[in-house]
Parts: structure tokens; sequence; C-alpha cells
């Protein structure tokens, strides 16, 4: 399993990556892989909504094949994109769903924050706010997209809008539970260690 960290990449670039990704993993072109980045601002929103996107975004809107809703990505929030082959790991979607809350729960807790997921609903929330997003695609039996972690990133985009169908002032950071800014590159390198850990364990584990 390769872990790749790309620092801040345009959204539009990292989904055209994902895709090639995906048919290069199908083939068994190349191993399970994670992207780990972040995004300038950004907006997207997947097949399944049913909400108006506002008028009068400030950043741009992308309609993409991942379930959810709407959302915003942007710098101080960790964004992941696990390209897996399900089978593999002996996963269907769902399960693969509650498998990446898992991961991403465990990931945060040595660092002070205690998350949990909240019945109907995906993601991981502290008590009434939701500190983390999920909404993943499966082409060819291979995921895609993933979830995006509030980390220190200004919540003001959300404002806008109705994240996941909630009310703007449900979203948090970890900055805002701790009281302080977190190291990102040590959550960066957290998250990637423990996703080898959970998804990494059949064939080698490298990270790049």
């Amino acid at each position: 399993m390769l872990v790749r960290d790309l620092g801040l990449k345009e959204y539009e670039e990292v989904w055209a990556l994902q895709r090639r990704l995906v048919y290069e993993r199908a083939e068994g072109a190349v191993p399970d892989t994670v992207l780990l980045l972040q995004h300038p601002p950004v907006y997207t929103i997947g097949r399944s909504s049913r909400q108006a996107v506002p008028e009068g975004l400030p950043y741009p809107v992308h309609r993409i094949e991942r379930g959810g809703d709407l959302t915003w990505h942007g710098p101080g929030q960790i964004v992941g994109y696990p390209i897996l082959k399900l089978a593999d790991h002996g996963l269907r979607p769902r399960a693969y769903l509650r498998a990446l809350e898992a991961v991403l729960i465990e990931a945060i807790r040595p660092l002070g924050v205690r998350a949990e997921t909240a019945a109907g609903f995906t993601g991981l929330w502290v008590g009434k706010r939701k500190l983390a997003s999920i909404g993943v695609a499966v082409r060819g039996g291979v995921t895609y997209h993933g979830f995006a972690l509030n980390a220190n990133n200004d919540l003001s985009a959300f404002r806008r809008i109705h994240p996941c169908r909630l009310e703007s002032d449900v979203m948090t950071t970890m900055r805002e539970l701790l009281g302080a800014p977190v190291d990102e590159f040590a959550l960066t390198t957290r998250l990637g260690e423990t996703l080898l850990e959970y998804f990494g364990r059949k064939g080698s584990a490298r990270t790049a």
C-alpha cells in the first residue's frame, strides 16, 4: 500500500488523478493508494444531492461521483482519498464507510480529540458538532473520493451552504475543540500511519 502526501493541490488535478488511479488499480498496475492533501477553497456536491446550489458562492462548485451532499474543502482541512480494491479487504461499500470512520476516530484520539459516530449520519462527531465528512464512490470494485477532516480551517465558507444538508453551525474543527492549532504535518502523518495499519496489512506497505 502506498501513502502519498500531496500537500496543497487544485481539486480538478487530484480528481483526474483519482480517476486514473482507479483504472490502474482495477487493472492491477498499481497497489492500493491513499492520497492525503489539502485543497484551495472549493465546493463539491455529490451525485445523490437534491439541494439547490446557492447562487453567488465565492469558490468553484464541482458536481462529482461520490455519495453525500454539498460541502466545502479548503486550507487547514485534511482530505484523504483511498484508492482501494474492496475485495482484497473483504469489504462491501457500507462496511468500508464504517471502517473509514473507525480509522479516523483512532487516528485523532492520541491528538486529544475523542470523536464518535452518530446514528443515521456518516462522518465523525464530537457531541452535536460534526468534525469530519465522508463521501465515497466505487468503480469496478475500487474506491475513490473519501474523507475531509476539519483541522485548522476557517468555518466561514460553510455558512454559505447547508453542509451535508445540515445547519452550517454544526461544523467544528480540531482547533476549535482543542483551543489551539493542530500540527497539520503530525496529523497527516498520523492519518497515513493509521490507514496503513488498517488497510495495508496485505502486501507491502510504504510511504512516498
